[in-house]
Formats: structure tokens, C-alpha cells, sequence
């Protein structure tokens, strides 16, 4: 992904909202990494929270919002 994707606050929106989409649906949270990878995207824990992150590069997209975890 390149640069523009950082700074685009509706690419942004987008992609936290298919993210959070996956988090609703996946039955565990090694199913919701695996449904997010196949996207080309990667959640990453930190001292911030959990970063949002695209695959292979590891560009920053952006914090995700605490929320109900997918280990149900």
C-alpha cells in the first residue's frame, strides 16, 4: 500500500470497518487474524492497543477501538 492510504481518512474508515466486520464473525481470534490476512491485513498488539497494519509491508493504517474481543 503506499502513502495516500495513511492519509485518507475514508480508505481508513473502510478498511476499521471491514476489520471490525471480521471481529463480529470469526469464531476465535486466530480465525478473525487468519480472515484479516487473507485481506492483506494484520492487527498488531501494543502499547496503544491493537494497531491495524497491511500485509507484507506492515504500513499503519490505524488504532482499532476497544470493542468486544472475537475469542467468544
Amino acid at each position: 500500500m503506499s502513502a495516500p492510504l495513511k492519509n485518507d481518512p475514508f480508505i481508513i474508515a473502510q478498511v476499521m470497518d471491514l476489520v471490525l466486520r471480521e471481529r463480529a464473525v470469526a469464531l476465535s481470534t486466530r480465525e478473525w487474524q487468519h480472515r484479516l490476512a487473507g485481506y492483506g491485513y494484520a492487527v498488531r498488539e501494543t502499547e496503544r492497543g491493537q494497531i491495524v497494519e497491511t500485509l507484507p509491508h506492515h504500513i499503519e493504517i490505524g488504532v482499532l477501538p476497544d470493542g468486544p474481543s472475537a475469542s467468544h
